[in-house]
């Protein structure tokens, strides 16, 4: 495979990456914790390209804690927009191909359909306006980039809601989930799966992609497949987003429609609740 530098490695996506590379074998690529690879940083990120001469970036870093960002502006656009245009910039310097990851939240969620890359992207949110400022940075700098957008992303990794209900449903009695928002999980090692083929097959036809799990659930019906699939027995209540305040206001509707990037690269998608059993027996596995 081409020479690759991943950002963000010690995050849920990157440590899903380097799974993946162990279990195919993937040695010409170096993955970049935060700490060693500062993406707002640009001298350091250019003495990193210089070494590595990359044919590949993929970033991974972001900030990524939704409700945070309201309060958080600055940082929240510091790492969203401008570390994504500080690698752009060396990626075009150093003819390296970037991999951009964002989010189904550039979306307002207004539409009962699947969302396609050209319908208009209008954030409802700081987190989901950040991100959309990353992509545009990053079209305004290079032409050489794939910007994979995902939604509801968990793993075995880090912080997320899989791992979060698993252990509030062993703990509690009942929990109060949002019925209301609609979207489609994504599996990160699914995710993964789909960089390295997009890399291994040095693809060039370029832009912004959607990626999800196939099929749509709730957020409601999300949790009560971790429930059933995590083997807990629980009062599980539906409740509207009204019901439930936060900081931030996300999509009612957010489901990606993926037909691009499956005809594109020639790939299946794995089926939201398969990758979901696949997650939780491996979740178990550890305990």
């Amino acid at each position: 495979m081409s020479k690759t530098l991943v950002f963000g490695a010690s995050g849920q996506l990157g440590q899903c990456l380097k799974v993946t590379a162990q279990k195919h074998a993937i040695s010409d690529i170096n993955f970049l914790p935060e700490d060693q690879a500062d993406i707002l940083n640009l001298e350091a990120l250019q003495v990193i390209f210089k070494s590595e001469s990359p044919e590949y970036c993929i970033n991974c870093a972001a900030y990524t804690a939704v409700d945070k960002a309201e309060d958080e502006v600055d940082i929240a656009r510091k790492v969203n927009r401008d570390g994504a245009e500080n690698l752009a910039l060396l990626c075009k310097q150093y003819n390296t191909t970037l991999i951009h990851i964002s989010t189904d939240f550039v979306f307002e969620g207004n539409l009962a359909r699947p969302l396609t890359e050209t319908d208009s992207a209008n954030p409802i949110n700081v987190y989901g306006l950040t991100k959309l400022e990353g992509e545009q940075a990053i079209a305004s700098a290079i032409q050489q980039f794939f910007i994979l957008r995902t939604s509801w992303l968990y793993s075995e990794f880090g912080n997320n809601f899989v791992k979060t209900m698993l252990r509030l449903g062993s703990e509690k009695d009942e929990l109060r989930i949002i019925a209301d928002q609609i979207g489609t999980p994504t599996y990160a090692i699914d995710l993964a799966e789909c960089i390295f083929h997009i890399v291994s097959n040095a693809n060039k036809q370029y832009g912004v992609y959607h990626y999800s799990n196939e099929g749509v659930t709730s957020w409601y019906d999300f949790a009560k497949a971790i429930f059933d699939l995590g083997g807990l027995k629980l009062k599980t209540i539906p409740v509207k987003t009204s019901e439930y305040v936060t900081k931030a206001i996300r999509p009612a509707f957010s489901v990606m429609d993926k037909s691009k990037i499956k005809e594109t690269f020639g790939i299946e998608i794995p089926y939201w609740r398969d990758s979901l059993e696949e997650c939780v027996e491996k979740l178990k596995s550890q305990n």
